[in-house]
């Protein structure tokens, strides 16, 4: 196992100074309609207002001061885009992001505010790795993957660790899955400090190459997907994939419609604001409530960064 609960611990530390210990909040009315007790970790409450903050952390904070000199550079459609410029921003290096054209608005403004430097290309995989090949060659920066590297993992997990350092006795843990990084984070975390809780995904149905991986026990990459969570369009990597095989329990696919009405509650109910990836997990809940009778649920609140004049309800 690449990642050890001293890593994980060691992880936390590193980055405690730098981050949000979000809170923790649950909804007396969203427990009525799940018959379960839920309690969200909010990540939307985040630096940069999510998760990504804390594995873009991890990994700038362990650079050698040569690497620095360099900056770094990633490929991302939003989230991590703004978390590694943040990271840079507060170690006082460059950030080259390299960014879809159609990546939301509201993520390249904020992304300029913390100082990246926006490299923009065309919205496939292929566009993205060859212009970030390219930025790399011309600046020496140091590449940083969105979530298929260890330290950006571990730095994911801490999420996990401090939902299950106030709540011990959790059943189970719910969470989105895009490329990975955060869920395989919260299963590993979730392995060394509450074995006995069991870790789901959600998953956009127009977006399932997790769920495809799984069924076939082999990395599936994502086409085409098509889905309002647009912080779950990327594919699992090589090194996010064997954990979610080996220490997750399932994948539930939810159709757009399903995550709209989760988003939908969370607004409505909790007057917090959450991004559509982050009602996957909600959504995957409702699908399959009959499962979480009476049970203690944690579902983590991936992000909030919603582009408000574009929202599906």
């Amino acid at each position: 196992m690449h990642i050890k609960l001293k890593d994980l611990q060691e992880t936390h530390q590193r980055i405690k100074p730098f981050i949000h210990n979000t809170p923790i909040l649950s909804s007396s009315l969203i427990n009525d309609i799940v018959g379960a007790d839920i309690y969200f970790k909010c990540e939307n409450f985040q630096k940069m207002g999510a998760f990504k903050m804390r594995g873009a952390l991890n990994a700038v904070l362990q650079l050698s001061d040569e690497q620095k000199k360099n900056g770094v550079a990633t490929h991302s459609s939003g989230n991590f885009a703004q978390a590694l410029a943040l990271a840079a921003k507060l170690q006082n290096i460059k950030a080259y992001i390299v960014m879809p054209e159609n990546a939301p608005e509201v993520k390249k403004k904020a992304v300029k505010g913390y100082g990246g430097k926006i490299i923009e290309c065309e919205a496939n995989l292929e566009a993205r790795e060859t212009t970030l090949n390219k930025v790399v060659a011309e600046t020496g920066a140091k590449f940083l993957h969105p979530y298929n590297d260890y330290q950006v993992i571990e730095g994911q997990g801490t999420a996990a660790m401090e939902l299950i350092g106030e709540h011990a006795d959790l059943d189970y843990i719910i969470a989105p899955v895009g490329g990975g990084g955060l869920l395989s984070g919260t299963a590993l975390a979730t392995y060394y400090l509450s074995p006995k809780t069991k870790v789901i995904a959600g998953e956009p149905l127009g977006a399932d190459d997790a769920w495809q991986s799984l069924e076939k026990g082999e990395l599936i990459p994502q086409t085409k997907p098509k889905t309002i969570a647009d912080g779950l369009l990327t594919s699992l990597g090589d090194k996010t994939y064997p954990i979610i095989r080996d220490f997750v329990e399932k994948i539930v696919r939810v159709e757009e419609d399903e995550i709209i009405a989760a988003m939908r509650l969370i607004w409505e109910r909790m007057k917090i604001i959450v991004e559509p990836s982050s009602a996957v997990a909600l959504a995957a809940l409702i699908k399959e409530k009959k499962k979480y009778q009476g049970k203690k649920v944690a579902i983590i609140l991936s992000g909030g960064n919603v582009d408000l004049g574009n929202l599906p309800f």
